[in-house]
């Protein structure tokens, strides 16, 4: 995380004479020198420009700097839009306006003709937004006083979802197996997603993990439990669950760092030569920032790890889930999520526990080790990619996070009890008329707006249901969004 960067560019013109561009170059450095004291990541100022080729040759080394997660640009003077025609239809990174001014307020003693030739943001950047939208091109825009917190944040939100456009499009999926037969929403277009996404999806069969597991010495499952006993409370005496589950993280983190992988998947319906489903090992992967999805499902766990990159951190609290059951009482509607086994301690409450018990479904030999605690209470998000043919559709949901009303004591899983919103039943019939999966990713860390910042440089359809939405208005959004991407 700490390699990624951004880009400040400036615009302005020769007209204003070498002194006002020597004043623009000297702001520029200082608040992008400020910005970057507040900003997760650095915002290196880059040139101020003044013509058609400065601004191509700058987007063009944008596009090939592997460092480079997006540029921001500002026109502290006036800057003839048809210059940055060539270079933003060139851009392929992720693109910010941010319109702002150098000083807060308007100086009454000093303000004169000079001083209004140097400080026309307020006409420079209109003059630049229109172009950006007569090329309909995705972007950003941030309006505010530099120096203000508010300001900051959003700059910050952007900037995150644009690390994981970066992690996007590098990513790399190592699927074990296929998808859990005859389910639909686990299904979905490869090429297209590599197309629009970057992902590059493919498999690996389970024999070729086992003979990874194979290999992996004691001294390594020494060295990893005590990792584990380090991090959980261990609450089993069958130690040989937890040092085959050691061995089989060892193994799956091995071939996915030999492959350049950040995400994998696994179905429980294909454990060929393996004693038990991996539990304990996906969930802690998940925890060094590992995506991950069961059954097979590659959309979500590559999501996964989008959203954890841009997380807290550069590895936030966002973790697989799935929609488990409901809690219909009167005045007290939850959804409860869980799975089988893996999901990501990451959203723990408070100390998880390591945990052996049967595990009724699937083709394990021995009992499997995993994580068991209760999520944290908070504001979240639940977050879906579906294909609906011929297009992506990210669906998110706005969640209240509570702790579980009931211990559940005879539920050995990690869980996480919620409120979604505008209400469950309401939302229940939202999600599923947008077509919304069963598995998803749930936040803390990554918020609706970024996700929509995250959807849009990708460029695919985005659904938001919030404390506002109703079906109605669900459905006649759904039709126009169908119209309207039908006709691109």
């Amino acid at each position: 995380m700490k390699n990624y960067e951004f880009w400040f560019v400036v615009g302005s013109q020769f007209l204003y004479g070498p002194e006002v561009l020597e004043t623009v170059e000297k702001r520029a450095k200082e608040m992008a020198e400020e910005l970057s004291k507040v900003l997760p990541f650095p915002l290196i100022y880059k040139v101020t420009a003044k013509t058609n080729k400065e601004i191509t040759d700058i987007v063009k080394e944008a596009n090939y700097n592997d460092k480079c997660c997006g540029i921001i640009t500002w026109c502290h003077t006036f800057s003839p839009s048809k210059m940055w025609i060539n270079g933003l239809a060139s851009l392929q990174k992720p693109y910010c306006h941010f319109a702002t001014q150098y000083n807060r307020e308007i100086p009454n003693d000093e303000i004169d003709m000079d001083f209004m030739n140097l400080n026309q943001a307020a006409h420079g950047d209109r003059e630049h937004g229109f172009i950006a939208a007569r090329l309909r091109m995705p972007r950003k825009v941030i309006a505010g006083y530099w120096k203000d917190e508010k300001v900051h944040k959003k700059i910050a939100d952007w900037m995150k979802a644009a690390v994981g456009v970066h992690v996007s499009k590098n990513m790399k999926v190592m699927r074990f197996g296929d998808n859990m037969r005859e389910v639909a929403v686990t299904e979905g277009d490869k090429v297209e997603v590599q197309t629009k996404l970057g992902w590059q999806v493919n498999t690996w069969a389970v024999g070729d993990l086992v003979k990874e597991m194979s290999a992996v010495t004691e001294a390594e499952i020494d060295s990893l439990v005590e990792i584990y006993k380090s991090k959980y409370d261990i609450a089993t005496d069958n130690t040989d669950a937890i040092r085959y589950q050691a061995k089989e993280e060892i193994a799956i983190k091995k071939m996915m760092d030999s492959e350049g992988c950040l995400a994998f998947s696994n179905t429980f319906q294909d454990l060929y030569g393996m004693e038990q489903l991996p539990g304990l090992a996906s969930q802690h992967l998940m925890a060094q920032g590992y995506g991950y999805g069961g059954e097979g499902d590659w959309k979500v766990s590559a999501l996964t790890a989008i959203m954890k990159a841009m997380g807290e951190n550069g590895n936030g609290s966002s973790a697989f889930m799935e929609d488990y059951t409901y809690h219909l009482a009167e005045g007290q509607e939850y959804s409860l999520g869980a799975h089988m086994l893996e999901v990501c301690p990451s959203l723990a409450a408070d100390r998880p526990r390591i945990e052996t018990h049967h595990l009724g479904i699937g083709m394990n030999e021995k009992d499997p080790a995993r994580l068991v605690f209760e999520g944290k209470e908070g504001d979240a998000i639940v977050v879906s990619l579906v294909d609906m043919g011929g297009r992506l559709r990210l669906i998110c949901q706005d969640i209240v996070c509570v702790k579980p009303i009931m211990p559940m004591p005879n539920l050995p899983v990690a869980r996480v009890m919620w409120r979604a919103m505008p209400d469950l039943t309401t939302g229940v019939e939202c999600w599923i008329t947008a077509g919304g999966a069963h598995h998803t990713v749930l936040s803390y860390d990554v918020s609706a707006e970024q996700m929509k910042d995250w959807a849009r440089m990708m460029d695919i359809e985005f659904v938001h249901i919030t404390k506002d939405t109703s079906v109605d208005a669900l459905e006649k959004e759904l039709f126009l969004n169908d119209l309207a991407w039908k006709l691109r």
